[in-house]
């Protein structure tokens, strides 16, 4: 069974995410809609905007971190968000270029795979 503090953290973890998927989707929106990037040019960006904006929040509030190795905790979250950006653009690839899904549905499915991803990687690694 989950225990309770384990499920507080991922619902906090998730509105966190919540604040960060604004970030993103807006961000992205705006370079490749308006500005007219890349797709992946405009999706990375939105997303390590993203990333940098749910560190501070889950630093602070989810994991509640007094850690004084901050750079290092922050290089650890980016370095997970980063694998997770690569996971990120591969479930889009898959689901939009591949199986001609709309863009920013596939963007959801990929949000949701990568929350897992980052979730579980920063609660036993980051923020330990």
């Amino acid at each position: 069974m989950v225990d309770k503090l384990f499920f507080l953290k991922f619902l906090k973890f998730c509105l966190v995410g919540f604040s960060g998927m604004v970030i993103d989707f807006g961000t992205t929106w705006v370079l490749k809609e308006k500005i007219k990037l890349n797709k992946y040019i405009s999706n990375s960006t939105g997303f390590i905007l993203a990333a940098t904006s749910n560190y501070i929040w889950n630093r602070i509030w989810t994991f509640e971190s007094t850690d004084s190795g901050i750079a290092t905790e922050y290089l650890s979250f980016i370095g997970i968000s980063i694998i997770g950006l690569v996971i990120n653009n591969f479930v889009i690839y898959l689901l939009s270029d591949r199986l001609k899904m709309n863009f920013y549905l596939s963007k959801v499915f990929a949000i949701g795979v990568v929350t897992l991803w980052n979730f579980l990687m920063n609660f036993f690694f980051t923020f330990r």
